[in-house]
């Protein structure tokens, strides 16, 4: 079975001890790729580093909502150039987005980038990689007045209504561990009753813990067993899960099967055409 992650910070400083253990542990899960989104110009470099030594590991470079408080607007010309320059490897413009659930934040400057990395993304015809916590609705509105190539609403935990909303656009939703938590029932109600082509995914690594994990680290390996419990949920053999959803972050992220051609070690586990259909 062939499992894509389509959020992981592996070039996190959690991972800096045992950085090689950790992707080979993923490679022989079946974790044949991961995506690595960047949160700042600053660490736009240790994603492209991790991206370059780690085969299956692809890029996206983006500002965070919480890390805008560091960011200048020149850093946006920064995010245009590394996009440009590097069109062959990478999948998305992101982690980027709204977070209304951190106290004392600047929505307007969140949101000032946000809007302006929506327009890169338009321009290039990239989709974005979104964190949404707190703030689906905000997010939606400005997505319709700044349409983008879909992308994925990461750790999606809204209601129906707001799901529904980012699939018409385009969008596929994002479940990892939170799903595996038995009082996430509102989470684990919409991971069920969702149509499956809506659905990625995710570890968040080194972040958001599986329930078994506790509080140890997360890490991608950890993915075909948060595949599993999709799987317990829908009712459906896990090869079932595991084929659909990367067949869905193939469709949202067409970069994607590009990319794992051009991987040499990936393409020992990785069957692009068994994963597109």
């Amino acid at each position: 079975m062939v499992f894509i992650d389509t959020h992981c910070h592996l070039d996190a400083a959690e991972f800096d001890p045992d950085r090689d253990a950790v992707a080979a542990r993923a490679q022989q899960a079946g974790v044949a790729t991961i995506v690595v989104p960047a949160v700042e110009c600053a660490n736009f470099a240790a994603v492209a580093a991790v991206c370059r030594d780690y085969p299956g590991c692809v890029a996206a470079y983006g500002i965070h909502p919480m890390y805008v408080e560091h960011a200048r607007e020149e850093d946006l010309a920064v995010l245009r150039e590394m996009l440009s320059a590097h069109p062959e490897s990478v999948v998305a413009i992101g982690e980027i987005g709204l977070d209304f659930f951190v106290p004392q934040r600047d929505e307007e400057r969140q949101r000032f980038f946000f809007v302006e990395q929506l327009k890169i993304a338009g321009e290039l015809g990239l989709p974005v990689l979104l964190h949404v916590r707190r703030a689906v609705d905000a997010i939606l509105k400005e997505l319709r007045r700044f349409p983008v190539r879909g992308g994925i609403a990461h750790a999606f935990n809204g209601s129906r209504q707001q799901a529904d909303e980012f699939i018409k656009l385009g969008f596929k939703l994002g479940f990892g561990g939170a799903m595996t938590f038995p009082r996430a029932t509102r989470l684990r109600e919409l991971a069920t009753t969702l149509p499956l082509e809506s659905i990625v995914l995710e570890t968040d690594a080194p972040d958001i813990p599986s329930e078994w994990l506790g509080r140890h680290r997360n890490q991608p390996s950890e993915l075909p067993r948060i595949a599993a419990e999709l799987a317990r949920l829908r009712r459906l053999p896990v090869a079932e899960v595991a084929r659909a959803t990367a067949g869905n972050a193939i469709t949202v992220l067409p970069g994607l099967p590009q990319l794992l051609v051009n991987a040499p070690a990936a393409r020992s586990t990785t069957d692009v055409s068994d994963v597109s259909h």
